[in-house]
């Protein structure tokens, strides 16, 4: 049974892009088969795996106003046993396109059913808001991974966040639940990175991965290059990180289908 994780978090700039890119190169890696699904307009996911997203004839945009299938739309091997899904700038017209549209908050989910048994895990980057296409991944996914920045305000909005996946659990999918929660961008060097992670832990009663992202000037220089961590340094600090999250989500997964 494949798991299909939305990667999620409605404040940008909390590695929720970083951790869908370099989360799924590292169980790719793993011998694990993967299709990465970039359903942010930004389409920072896309062009971290070298693609040129203005370039993109087909992307997740087509596939959603049904101008063509995930089948046509998908590119093959971006990355040893991974496919993507690419998006660009296009997408961000889609909410509107989506209006009056029967059903719209399971077209992802209706478009993929021909596609997703193939692979072991489907990761949805979210665009970083609470809106249509994160509806569309919630419905689409078995789970929300959810990646937290150690700052200061780093458990504003998860409530919010977490009403959203109780909400779409409820009404939309009831498959649906939360993966976890991953920090991210850990400074060793700060007390406050500390008191974040303390903070969060007897604050949420949700599955916190013990693997904790450092902050990593190799993991931030890696996007510009259009590669994940595995190729642009492996052995880095970041990449390390990395694989003992893959290998996490990979324990979590095969504990709870137990």
């Amino acid at each position: 049974m494949e798991r299909v994780i939305a990667v999620a978090n409605q404040k940008g700039g909390v590695g929720k892009t970083t951790t869908a890119i370099n989360l799924s190169a590292c169980l790719a890696e793993a011998g694990k088969k993967i299709l990465v699904i970039d359903l942010d307009p930004q389409g920072n996911t896309t062009s971290g795996f070298g693609i040129a997203k203005e370039e993109q004839e087909k992307t997740v945009y087509e596939v959603l106003i049904g101008e063509c299938t995930a089948e046509e739309a998908i590119l093959r091997n971006v990355e040893e046993n991974l496919d993507l899904l690419p998006s660009n700038v296009n997408l961000s017209g889609a909410e509107i396109e989506l209006i009056g549209v029967d059903r719209k908050e399971y077209i992802l989910r209706d478009q993929l059913e021909a596609v997703r048994q193939r692979y072991d895990f489907v990761l949805i980057d979210c665009p970083p808001s609470l809106n249509m296409l994160t509806v569309n991944a919630m419905t689409t996914a078995n789970s929300v991974l959810v990646p937290i920045q150690c700052e200061y305000y780093a458990l504003e909005g998860l409530s919010q966040l977490i009403y959203t996946i109780n909400l779409v659990k409820e009404r939309l999918n009831p498959d649906l639940e939360m993966e976890g929660v991953v920090f991210t961008m850990y400074d060793a060097r700060t007390n406050l990175s500390l008191q974040v992670v303390e903070n969060v832990k007897s604050n949420l009663r949700q599955n916190i991965y013990k693997t904790i992202i450092p902050r990593n000037v190799r993991l931030a220089e890696a996007p510009s290059h259009g590669m994940p961590i595995t190729q642009y340094d492996p052995k880095s600090a970041g990449a390390e990180s990395y694989r003992l999250l893959a290998e996490e989500v990979i324990r979590y997964g095969t504990e709870q289908a137990e």
